[in-house]
């Protein structure tokens, strides 16, 4: 079904966070963005899943090694089993700690594991995969430079020990409902016995499981959703239990054998866990695993029992791509910019790759342009759900954005069309489940089917769709009748809210919005006045603006003018302050965010992620960079450089610093926090994000890295002929270099990396890399390619021309 002709990559057309739900219900928030309880609630709350005799469990560590699925083609930009990859295969998977965690299946948001993993005993000893080895992680398909070609991993454990190995290949099967994985045990002291461990979480919840084993599989369901783990070799001996109570685990690691025997939860629902026993190995063994999903334990077992069949190769060559088959290498080879980014990489293009495949990965499959966050949940080992809880798995239009305008950088010529036909899914109408309001604003958060789940309002967001749009148009990707329609039906009702505000009626929120003045500004932690949301809105309706001339909407095109006119002109003395105390002293500098109209009295900042109320002009962040790539402002304005100079201060507690130049195998990187006084991170005594108190701390983010390289090249391209080499060559070798050191072995990009403040954390952090916060960041990724493309066109790519015309070309 997957075979494919040569002329079935030619592009159509054209040019080419957050939030988890803590053991005590605090609902928190997301891509750099988190609220106290009660400040972001989920619209629709489901039901507990019940442990039932077992203890609770959390997910699994969230610093993900890789990411996984198999590439689908579009049939006329919808996911469908009629397009010319066949069947559409839902599964996704990643990795962390050398184990296999958080399998999705069916939608992207749906969680049907916590975790698959080998457990070896001996004689004396019983090991843990991610308690007992050292991990490495690499990519099965790469070119002949070592760039991946496909997110088909193979993991390499090796035990503390040294008394065995093990290797894992990993991947989905594109035609069946399943996950792949060869394994092959390499004992190095003596025979060893090898156990599969497999800890299902049905339905995106820890409980309400049940499951039955036999030799041939290892089974559970709940609902109507189901799995089967099944091996090329019969299990000896198999138990199912409930974790910490009959689930063998405890007498495996302390006895080193299993006698505890059960094939059925008997009935009973609730947290289980089970355990195959594989045949004593004595010298290098192989053996194949299949993890089959369906609606039923029968179905699932054919998905796994199809993908055996079809063997280790012929899977791995569906889908990689290649002899006679289509897959992500054919994806891949349809990037018509990404081989010219190359050059501007650190790395020979091997980040750059990763990160394109990532962001493709993490896409629905049901909902074709549906683009997550991250497939993640930030903080996973401490995180309980006994309610379904998406984490990163959500739609963010900022994030999405991010996202799309990332893609079509490398030559994406259909994902961001995908997008942008989607974005009216989770924008605000008379339709939305439970909206009595005004509409044309777009939801904070959403589940992939457009289910509201957050309701916050933030103007940014609702920009943002409009100048996807126009640049969508602006570099051929779609028609200018197409960009009409969307105008009519979508743009303009955003452009209507941005310029007039609008009652808000929807779930627990219930106010009226008078932009720019945003309920949540880009963090979704304070209201009012900010730099980063105002230029979003600003350029949003700049090319609103345009868009209306050009479909003879004079009335929309005057409004959206002056209210774009009025926003800047206010913009300083809002925002700007020139009495701020920061530093001890007196000094000017744009505000994080005001609450007045009066920048000199900016108002307090309400209490967040356990920080106390702070002076606004205390809390410094370079939100303010998004004036210049918005094209709002000069990048050598003078506003904007006495900013540089404030934030770029180190001198400042490390409490309201910003800036850490974090210095990595003898070289010195540039990171930022979010914010000084920012508590959205692990806490400075080593603990996991979530008890609300004053020691949590927000780390430094890659995302910033890469924001402040685009300022760097914006004001390179004012000097007379613009930016040189070696201008370019300064940005490549500071700010490329420096995300490419963030990233970790698999290339997967943080949400935050330690920055060496406190505490190593539990998984013992290494400055400059990832904490247990989200892994991989779509964001971060897009932030990333974003550069190459900025760098290769020696301008940002995704400024908008009419803004920067109208307000900083003079």
């Amino acid at each position: 079904m997957r075979h494919r002709t040569i002329s079935q990559f030619t592009p159509k057309s054209g040019l080419s966070h957050l939030s988890l739900a803590l053991s005590l219900g605090l609902i928190l928030s997301g891509p750099a963005h988190c609220l106290p309880v009660n400040h972001n609630p989920t619209l629709n709350a489901g039901g507990d899943a019940t442990d039932g005799p077992a203890k609770p469990s959390a997910w699994s560590n969230s610093a993900k090694q890789g990411i996984g699925a198999s590439y689908e083609a579009y049939d006329h930009l919808r996911y469908a089993n009629t397009s010319k990859t066949g069947t559409v295969s839902k599964v996704w998977f990643s990795l962390a700690q050398g184990i296999v965690t958080e399998t999705m299946y069916g939608r992207i948001d749906q969680a049907q594991i916590r975790e698959l993993q080998l457990v070896i005993t001996g004689p004396d000893y019983t090991a843990f995969e991610a308690r007992d080895t050292i991990s490495h992680v690499d990519y099965i398909d790469k070119d002949e430079a070592g760039r991946p070609l496909s997110p088909a991993y193979r993991l390499t454990n090796t035990d503390k020990a040294g008394r065995f190995v093990i290797i894992k290949d990993i991947f989905t099967d594109p035609d069946h409902q399943s996950l792949m994985m060869r394994v092959t045990i390499k004992p190095l002291k003596g025979p060893v016995t090898a156990y599969v461990l497999l800890d299902p979480s049905m339905a995106n919840t820890s409980g309400n499981d049940q499951g039955v084993t036999s030799d041939k599989a290892l089974s559970a369901f709940e609902g109507h959703v189901a799995l089967s783990l099944m091996a090329s070799t019969p299990f000896v001996k198999t138990n199912i239990g409930f974790t910490g109570v009959s689930d063998g685990i405890s007498e495996l690691d302390s006895t080193h054998n299993l006698t505890l025997e059960q094939d059925s939860t008997q009935g009973t629902a609730g947290n289980i866990v089970m355990l195959g026993q594989l045949p004593k190995i004595s010298h290098e063994t192989t053996i194949d695993f299949a993890l089959g999903f369906g609606s039923n334990v029968k179905l699932a077992a054919n998905e796994a029992s199809a993908t055996l069949k079809s063997g280790y190769k012929t899977v791995l060559n569906r889908f990689n791509g290649g002899h006679g088959y289509m897959g992500w290498e054919d994806y891949v080879n349809s990037l018509s910019e990404l081989k010219s980014l190359i050059p501007y990489s650190e790395d020979n293009g091997k980040l750059l790759y990763a990160s394109a495949i990532t962001l493709k990965v993490q896409e629905d499959r049901t909902h074709a342009g549906a683009m997550i966050a991250s497939l993640s949940n930030p903080w996973g080992d401490s995180v309980f759900t006994k309610q379904s809880s998406t984490g990163y798995k959500a739609v963010w239009p900022r994030d999405f954005y991010q996202v799309s305008m990332a893609l079509a950088a490398v030559g994406d010529h259909e994902t961001p069309v995908a997008a942008f036909r989607y974005l009216p899914t989770v924008q605000v109408t008379a339709h939305t489940i439970g909206n009595k309001g005004d509409g044309g604003w777009f939801l904070q958060k959403s589940h992939i089917d457009g289910t509201p789940e957050w309701v916050g309002v933030q103007l940014d967001q609702t920009a943002m769709p409009i100048l996807l749009g126009w640049q969508l148009q602006k570099h051929g990707f779609i028609t200018e009748a197409e960009l009409k329609a969307a105008y009519k039906t979508s743009l303009k009702p955003a452009a209507d809210f941005l310029s007039m505000g609008g009652t808000v009626d929807i779930g627990w929120n219930h106010t009226k919005i008078v932009p720019p003045y945003s309920q949540q500004e880009r963090w979704e932690e304070q209201e009012g006045y900010s730099p980063s949301t105002t230029a979003a809105v600003i350029s949003g309706l700049e090319a609103a603006s345009d868009l209306a001339m050009r479909f003879d909407d004079k009335t929309g095109a005057s409004l959206y003018s002056a209210k774009a006119n009025e926003y800047s002109q206010k913009l300083e003395p809002r925002l700007y302050t020139t009495q701020g105390m920061v530093s001890g002293k007196p000094q000017s500098y744009y505000l994080r965010i005001s609450k007045t109209q009066d920048a000199n009295s900016p108002g307090v900042e309400a209490e967040r992620n356990g920080q106390s109320p702070l002076a606004s002009d205390l809390m410094m962040d370079a939100g303010f960079i998004e004036l210049v790539r918005y094209g709002i402002r000069r990048a050598d304005d003078p506003h904007i450089t006495s900013s540089i100079a404030a934030i770029d201060n180190q001198s400042l507690s490390d409490d309201l610093r910003v800036r850490y130049d974090l210095t990595l195998d003898g070289h010195s990187y540039p990171g930022f926090r979010r914010y000084g006084h920012d508590g959205y991170g692990d806490t400075t005594q080593g603990q996991n994000y979530g008890s609300m108190s004053p020691d949590q701390r927000g780390r430094v983010w890659p995302i910033f890295t890469g924001e402040r390289g685009h300022y760097e090249l914006a004001l390179a391209g004012l000097k007379s002929g613009g930016a040189t080499k070696a201008d370019i060559d300064h940005i490549r070798d500071t700010y490329v270099k420096a995300i490419e050191v963030f990233a970790n072995e698999g290339l997967m990009i943080p949400e935050q990396v330690f920055d060496g403040i406190g505490s190593e954390g539990i998984h013992t952090y290494s400055l400059g890399k990832g904490t247990d916060s989200a892994t991989p960041l779509a964001w971060s990724h897009a932030e990333y390619i974003k550069l190459l493309r900025s760098l290769r066109d020696r301008q940002i790519w995704d400024q908008n021309s009419v803004a920067f015309a109208h307000f900083a070309a003079q």
